[in-house]
């Protein structure tokens, strides 16, 4: 296993021996045979498992494995062998993330985590990060028990931990974990309330209040708040709040339920530790509607002292949630809006649309609505679903429009910086607007996700895939984040790892067509033309529609010299268009004709595209079009477009 100068993701698994020093000095004899006994057992076992030590401490070792099911099963055997007597007293810590290995050492986040962990063990037992617990959660040989999030020094986020429960390994208590790590309780997920009132429309008005309450809870410094998707994938299904804390990694859940009738409005909320099930807090409020807002603000702030997170000065003085308008009705069109945005798909846009034009009709200086216009729209131009040329500059009028009504709209602020990056293609301007955003909303899972996009634009990769990987932990289950976490591996060409991602994506959701999609790029950069064919042929089967899914299936057809095929792909497209002349495909013909070598059409789309800023932007970085990028013709049209150099 060779990974010199080379970031990579491993499993790494530290050991040590427990008071090899005071035992040197009692009986350097007896101290000796142990060590020599402790690394024969270990070099056998993890060479069993194809594990590699990369470095022998005088009493411990730092070992790395391929897969973390390698790891974990190299560890149980270690422990086995050395709790028969004589006992020799081993701790283990096994963690997943990336190292690097140099000539002038080994070091990465995924060495200092997996050190942490073991510096928390007993001696005899194994303890494991939430991330090799994902990995080794579906193989039904390994049991472990969880104790939580816990706050390891000179680690910015919670790490869940786990033992493992294995005949001859000893599992910890959580008691005897406390006194070497902080567990904390500063991580919450809010589920989304129950809609109890008789009328089932009134479910927009349960998901808003949950909303709401999450909105205000990551405005408080210190708190780890689990973004809205990975929340409310959980909506209507009756999991035990154990499960919810795991595959969201948090401590805290906050469940509740809503009763709307008439003017009066019954909300009840409970807190509750998501590691032993003990209810913390839970309290209910019968209020009149107009009230709702204060609601909102007194069980956040309760949720803050009861998790003892420290409001600052500027949290003191104003409230986590404001009105943001007086008219009641307006502020639930407005919400039946973000019901419908929510779906994330252009029926959805075009249907949140119409509420919050309807909205703002009810109350013209209401900013939430003009922000959620911004989103819609920016969503219908990304999307394809609107030409970018009119998409767009709306976005841009209405969000410049909610920052006019208020300046601290985190959301807006992030349009803005969508518009300028795909469409004005300013990268500093966009910049300048996540970076506002980020200010606003440091614990916003969308900026994370949308500064990966910047820094992809500008050739950054490392960094792209660094806040990707922030995106990931603060929305873990949403599918596009998970989806785009395994682009960022393919920019810093870890095609290996972006498959295997890929798999654990489509593992929350088989039928995902983005991720089917990626994978077959992949392939593609893998040269596994055959395994990228099927994965292209099941991505335009999921489309529904004889004419969508094209391009991929043509790109693959062209450079495996099948030009009939890839010409079916073409004659597709043509048709498509002219069933849907809103819907702008020449980034679709520039593939297709990119792979077919048919550089002079490429250009001609290409140029068509960069008339109608038809979703280029990354045509600088994609591999796919190196052979474009060396072509003169290319830096021209860059130049006469105004397109910015990274």
């Amino acid at each position: 296993m060779t990974i010199s100068g080379r970031r990579k993701l491993a499993a790494i698994m530290f050991t040590d021996m427990v008071g090899y020093t005071a035992m040197m000095q009692q009986n350097e004899q007896q101290a000796k045979i142990n060590r020599d006994r402790h690394r024969k057992v270990l070099n056998s076992t993890i060479q069993k498992y194809s594990g590699t030590i990369l470095q022998y401490y005088g009493d411990g070792t730092l070992s790395i494995f391929n897969s973390a099911v390698d790891a974990v099963s190299s560890a149980i055997g270690i422990q086995q062998q050395l709790q028969q007597d004589p006992k020799i007293p081993l701790r283990i810590g096994i963690h997943t993330g990336d190292i690097v290995h140099d000539d002038e050492g080994i070091y990465g986040d995924g060495v200092n985590i997996a050190s942490r962990i073991e510096s928390m063990a007993i001696p005899g037992s194994v303890l494991i990060s939430g991330k090799v617990f994902d990995e080794i959660k579906n193989h039904i040989q390994f049991k472990t028990k969880s104790y939580g999030p816990f706050q390891l020094k000179n680690v910015a986020h919670p790490t869940r931990i786990y033992g493992l429960v294995a005949e001859g390994c000893l599992t910890p208590d959580v008691s005897e974990l406390k006194g070497k790590g902080a567990p904390t309780n500063r991580s919450i997920a809010v589920v989304p309330f129950v809609n109890m009132s008789t009328d089932p429309e009134n479910e927009y008005f349960s998901d808003g209040i949950t909303e709401e309450i999450l909105n205000a809870l990551v405005k408080i410094d210190g708190l780890q708040v689990t973004s809205r998707t990975s929340s409310f994938a959980f909506k209507g299904k009756n999991l035990d709040v154990k499960e919810i804390g795991k595959q969201l990694n948090v401590s805290t859940v906050l469940e509740g339920s809503v009763r709307k009738a008439g003017n009066m409005v019954r909300i009840t909320a409970q807190l509750i530790n998501s590691v032993d099930d003990y209810h913390i807090w839970s309290e209910s409020y019968d209020r009149q509607l107009e009230d709702i807002f204060k609601v909102q603000d007194e069980i956040s702030r309760k949720i803050a002292n009861q998790l003892r997170v420290m409001l600052t000065t500027k949290d003191r003085q104003k409230n986590l949630v404001t009105a943001p308008t007086e008219n009641l009705d307006a502020y639930n069109t407005y919400l039946r809006g973000v019901f419908f945005l929510s779906s994330w798909t252009p029926q959805g846009a075009k249907k949140a649309i119409e509420y919050f034009q309807h909205a703002i009709k009810m109350e013209e200086t209401f900013s939430l609505p003009y922000s959620g216009l911004a989103y819609s729209y920016t969503m219908l131009g990304a999307m394809g679903q609107m030409l970018p040329l009119k998409a767009y500059p709306i976005g841009k009028e209405m969000a410049e429009k909610a920052l006019e009504l208020d300046s601290e709209l985190a959301e807006s602020h992030i349009a803005i910086a969508l518009i300028k990056l795909f469409y004005e293609w300013d990268l500093d301007g966009a910049g300048k607007s996540l970076a506002r955003a980020k200010e606003l909303n440091p614990g916003s899972a969308n900026v994370y996700h949308f500064y990966a996009f910047y820094y992809i634009a500008r050739g950054q990769y490392e960094e792209g895939l660094k806040s990707m990987e922030q995106a990931l932990e603060l929305d873990p289950l949403s599918l596009i984040i998970n989806e785009h976490y395994a682009s960022g591996l393919t920019w810093v060409g870890r095609l290996e790892d972006s498959l295997a991602h890929l798999e654990k994506t489509l593992e929350l959701d088989p039928n995902f067509r983005p991720a089917i999609e990626n994978k077959g790029w992949v392939y593609l950069e893998m040269r596994d033309y055959e395994n990228a064919l099927k994965c292209f042929l099941r991505f335009q089967e999921l489309t529904g529609h004889p004419l969508k899914g094209m391009v991929g299936l043509g790109y693959t057809y062209a450079i495996k010299g099948d030009i009939e095929k890839a010409q079916e792909c073409l004659d597709k497209l043509a048709q498509r268009e002219k069933l849907e002349p809103e819907i702008l495909l020449h980034m679709d013909y520039v593939v297709i004709y990119t792979g077919l070598n048919d550089l002079d059409k490429a250009f001609f789309h290409l140029e068509e595209g960069l008339k109608q800023k038809a979703g280029i932007f990354f045509i600088k970085t994609s591999t796919i079009f190196s052979e474009l990028r060396k072509d003169p013709r290319f830096k021209k049209l860059m130049i006469d477009y105004g397109f910015p150099a990274n």
